[in-house]
């Protein structure tokens, strides 16, 4: 009797240890993506004082600009673009000019860009981390399913055939590829489901081989197409992000932004998930009915990315293991912070683009103007070494 009271003091004990310790963790958590979060926002502050434009325009001139705060002749002397005459005077018509293209540099242009590679890298990182979860596999990405491949065989067919005409303010091409990756992952869905349920296996395995099949078929249409097709096909496929006009991102907010709501909603459930299918199951969890809003969700929002900027890679492969080792893997702290970390690797990626091309410039002694490095070679360039390290961590712990 005395035995089994002391047995149970110590359970309890040890309970309130383990759930201490667990707030303690959730906490440090906390702080950790309230950290990165300021460091989001910082950077989204200096973004339209980045770019590939003249150097002139600061952040502080674009900001002024843009809210409309007193720019005195005085504060403008010296700028190239303020004086336009070269008289060393700055008149009040040259300082209204400048405002106007600061606030045209800094936002229509720069923090607009900015902007677009927060949204690609908020949904490439979290469809990331989700599949990784949903897969259990740590080299899953957006990609997994096919979903690049067949974006971009529909984008260079519509390229080969002449499809070049914009219906409802978006490009047929966009459509072309949003057509070809919804139609690999219907296809994907439709081999791998089972009798009952989908299994991660099967999915891996029709992704990936009809990712190669889509890959076989671009370079038989590459190979029956001349080299102006080749050469915007080629390029098309580093990924670009050119800010979007109005249209174009209206056809996107709503492909993306429902799967991040969706998938910060299951975030409990892919927990569970985690641990079994059958432990999964027995806790109240539709594995089915998860799996597949998991994969609708993101399948749609990789696609629409991949129809508007291409594909580009490593951002859904490397920021989940990089949110991982800041917070853990449980995935209501996991999501949250795959989504902040890769919309602030991906505006660091697109600002190296610019600006390595004005450095390569005056290296050379040339004027490249508004030349980019493609993002898909920066994310590709950055990723490749940061997911080493890391696997040689990994290896190593």
């Amino acid at each position: 009797m005395g035995f089994s009271r002391v047995k149970a003091r110590r359970g309890r004990g040890n309970f309130v240890t383990a759930s201490a310790a667990n707030q303690v963790g959730m906490k440090r958590y906390a702080v950790r993506l309230g950290g990165a979060l300021a460091f989001l926002v910082l950077l989204l502050i200096a973004s339209p004082g980045v770019g590939t434009e003249s150097s002139s325009v600061g952040w502080w001139d674009a900001w002024r600009a843009q809210l409309g705060l007193t720019i005195s002749t005085e504060q403008l002397a010296g700028s190239a673009l303020a004086d336009l005459d070269g008289d060393g005077v700055i008149s009040g018509d040259e300082r209204d000019g400048f405002v106007v293209l600061a606030r045209t540099i800094g936002f229509s242009q720069r923090f607009a860009r900015s902007l677009l590679a927060l949204q690609v890298g908020i949904t490439l990182a979290l469809c990331g981390a989700t599949f990784q979860v949903l897969f259990r596999n740590p080299l899953a990405t957006p990609y997994t399913l096919g979903i690049a491949s067949g974006g971009s065989l529909g984008a260079l067919i519509a390229l080969r055939v002449g499809w070049m005409g914009v219906v409802a303010g978006v490009s047929m091409m966009s459509i072309a590829s949003f057509g070809g990756a919804v139609g690999v992952v219907l296809l994907v869905l439709f081999i791998a489901r089972g009798s009952r349920r989908l299994t991660s296996n099967e999915l891996l395995l029709a992704g990936v081989t009809l990712g190669l099949f889509c890959s076989a078929m671009m370079v038989f249409v590459t190979a029956i197409s001349n080299e102006r097709v080749t050469f915007v096909i080629v390029r098309w496929m580093m990924g670009s992000l050119d800010p979007l006009r109005s249209v174009e991102g209206a056809m996107l907010f709503p492909m993306i932004v429902p799967a991040w709501i969706v998938l910060m909603l299951v975030s409990r459930s892919l927990n569970q998930y985690r641990l079994g299918d059958e432990l999964a199951t027995s806790r109240g969890v539709n594995v089915l009915w998860l799996q597949l809003v998991c994969v609708g969700v993101c399948s749609l929002a990789t696609a629409a990315i991949v129809a508007q900027c291409g594909p580009i890679g490593f951002v859904g492969l490397v920021v989940p293991h990089i949110a991982g080792l800041l917070v853990g893997n449980d995935c209501r702290v996991l999501l949250p912070a795959s989504a902040i970390i890769g919309g602030a690797f991906l505006i660091l990626c697109d600002w190296a683009s610019q600006v390595s091309m004005r450095v390569a410039g005056e290296v050379m002694g040339r004027h490249l103007g508004s030349a980019t490095l493609p993002i898909g070679v920066v994310t590709a360039i950055v990723g490749v070494p940061i997911f080493l390290i890391l696997l040689r961590r990994r290896l190593g712990s």
